[in-house]
């Protein structure tokens, strides 16, 4: 992690030496790597920086030692970049980089793991089965009651979700999750909305509210649809939201999330606010949350 001092908002842009900014890559979630870097570039590059574009997927991670970089800007999204493996790389090599180390990385790409460090630490979440293998549909379902989500545990933007009517479906639902990973899960749906809450620097941003056309906020929603709505404020309380901000930090906290990251949320029928997962290198395209707070 880059954990230089002074704080980097007050450095000159000479101070930051030579950049990568990493992005494209080889998950499923390239294309959304993609826009998130080349806004990361464009603003660095107005600012003054010696940024430079590097895709991982056309170039050996290698070659960053060997032209000299003095520090990269991770800006790669899922497998292969947001899970801990370039980050371990990047510390092999003592070159400095942004957002959160390799632990905290692995486990925040991990959607099982982390619900079972927040369950232990007795945040709520919203009731969940982790499946490896089909199982008694009749009997999740009656456990998680329907609708429900169906998800693989390692993947993000909504990659592989998919919203589940009927029992009948949940078979298929949970062919395709595990096209995408091992670990399913399958989680309760919730209808009092979608909520998003970016760190920054150990600081909880404002709360955003989600407000998909779609019936979820899937990968359509996120990054090809111009009519998801999103409010900020959020229209909460703020003593709702000063907690959700409090809980975002304490969830980020405990996964050993560094930098800058985000938590969403999704809200309960009874209107409570129930963790739902992290993410330690949010999209900054120009339909990304981070940006937004």
């Amino acid at each position: 992690m880059d954990k230089s001092n002074p704080s980097p908002f007050s450095l000159p842009p000479s101070r930051f030496g030579k950049v990568a900014v990493l992005f494209g890559g080889r998950s499923a979630e390239r294309e959304v790597s993609l826009k998130s870097g080349a806004a990361v570039l464009a603003a660095l590059l107005r600012n003054g920086v010696d940024a430079h574009a590097f895709d991982p997927a056309a170039r050996e991670l290698s070659e960053l030692k060997a032209e000299k970089f003095d520090r990269v800007f991770v800006m790669l999204h899922g497998r292969f970049g947001e899970d801990g493996t370039v980050q371990g790389a990047l510390e092999l090599m003592g070159i400095p980089y942004t957002g959160s180390g390799v632990m905290a990385s692995a486990i925040g790409m991990d959607k099982w793991r982390t619900k079972l460090i927040w369950q232990a630490a007795g945040l709520p979440i919203p009731e969940y089965e982790a499946l490896t293998a089909p199982t008694d549909w009749d009997a999740v379902a009656e456990h998680l009651d329907l609708p429900l989500f169906m998800k693989p545990a390692c993947e993000g933007s909504s990659v592989g979700v998919i919203k589940v009517k009927k029992v009948e479906d949940l078979p298929v639902a949970y062919a395709e999750a595990s096209r995408h990973d091992k670990v399913v899960i399958a989680e309760s749906f919730m209808s009092g909305g979608e909520y998003t809450v970016a760190i920054l620097n150990g600081k909880a941003l404002p709360a955003i509210k989600i407000e998909p056309a779609n019936e979820f906020y899937d990968y359509e929603a996120k990054y090809l649809r111009d009519d998801t709505r999103y409010l900020c404020p959020c229209g909460l309380p703020a003593e709702q939201e000063a907690e959700m901000q409090h809980m975002a930090q304490l969830g980020f906290q405990l996964i050993g999330g560094q930098g800058w990251g985000r938590i969403d949320f999704l809200r309960g029928e009874d209107g409570k606010m129930y963790l739902l997962e992290a993410n330690t290198a949010p999209g900054m395209t120009d339909h990304s949350l981070v940006p937004m707070a």
